[in-house]
């Protein structure tokens, strides 16, 4: 019997990514309106490094972003009716380190420039005042992007399909059928969704800056972007504590902040973006099961009536809420 797990995804481009115990599963829906669902396994194993404190967090954030940007790419191909084309992985790991420097650059470097340049000519030799206004220009910055996202049309479709898995989690975990008229009745917010996971991550920043001595503007830029493994790591173990004793007061009380930014990545589903993201973790669920663990398969919604008795099934299954390597439900 597998162990308590939590399940958590991601949006994709016209679907959506689920990741489970054992496997992961990504449904997109094609050009030809049927919803196409791939299976492949991975590894949430706790041995070796990632029974490690801090560094199981390294390991994880890398696994995930791997795996999520892989997901995008299936996602974009099979969109645009390209099923066969695969991505290699040059082009994958060449995406993932341009992202990440763009990442690095925008919410990390630039809000420090910024600071040093308007503000620490008015604060001399306050380094903790100039460290805590950096880090309130750093969350100004993230809300200002989120909102300029949204203005793209494209966009605002993932985040659809976004408030669509979380909606499904949300739903599953409350030992809901998964059928588009329950799930659509819960909410597009999650506690483990990967923007609480990154405002927990730039508050973390603020308090560990602050242990860097003020210096030169170059030995400051080359901290922030030496210590982001070590504010992630932080970071994903304040997500496991919280998915742990998250019917707590107290700890509900630190998910407000992240679960009102969730407003900006969210945005309501219809029922056809339900049905994706339904599909999503049906498959991720029979995988773990073994239905179709470790195997790699295609399949289209063709036909509903023989798919009936099965999506019961999948709906019916227990929730799991334990936390060996919790899901983030992106």
């Amino acid at each position: 019997m597998l162990k308590e797990f939590h399940y958590g995804g991601q949006a994709v481009i016209e679907g959506v990514m689920m990741r489970g115990q054992r496997s992961m599963a990504v449904a997109v829906r094609g050009p030809n309106g049927k919803i196409h669902v791939t299976t492949r396994p991975v590894s949430n194993a706790q041995t070796g490094i990632r029974k490690i404190w801090f560094v199981r967090g390294v390991v994880a954030l890398v696994e995930s972003l791997a795996l999520g940007a892989s997901a995008l790419f299936e996602s974009a191909n099979v969109s645009l009716g390209e099923e066969e084309e695969k991505i290699s992985g040059p082009i994958l790991w060449g995406t993932l380190l341009a992202s990440f420097a763009f990442a690095a650059a925008v919410f990390f470097v630039v809000p420090l420039v910024i600071t040093d340049r308007l503000i620490d000519p008015h604060f001399h030799d306050h380094w903790l005042v100039s460290n805590l206004i950096e880090g309130l220009v750093r969350v100004v910055i993230f809300i200002l992007y989120l909102a300029a996202v949204n203005l793209i049309p494209d966009i605002r479709r993932v985040f659809a399909y976004h408030g669509a898995e979380h909606k499904t989690i949300n739903a599953y975990e409350h030992h809901v059928p998964l059928e588009p008229g329950p799930v659509s009745k819960y909410s597009t917010a999650h506690v483990r969704c990967g923007t609480s996971f990154l405002f927990a991550v730039m508050v973390i920043a603020i308090l560990v800056f602050s242990l860097v001595p003020s210096s030169s503007i170059w030995v400051r830029i080359a901290s922030r972007i030496v210590l982001i493994p070590v504010i992630a790591a932080i970071g994903y173990e304040f997500t496991r504590f919280s998915a742990r004793f998250a019917e707590n007061r107290v700890v509900r009380l630190t998910f407000l902040p992240g679960l009102a930014l969730q407003r900006l990545t969210t945005r309501q589903p219809d029922n056809s973006q339900l049905e994706v993201a339904i599909s999503a973790l049906r498959g991720a669920i029979e995988a773990d099961t073994g239905g179709a663990a470790g195997r790699p398969a295609s399949a289209e919604k063709a036909d509903e009536a023989d798919q009936a008795g099965e999506s019961e099934n999948a709906g019916a299954s227990e929730p799991s809420d334990g936390t060996a390597d919790p899901g983030k439900s992106d």
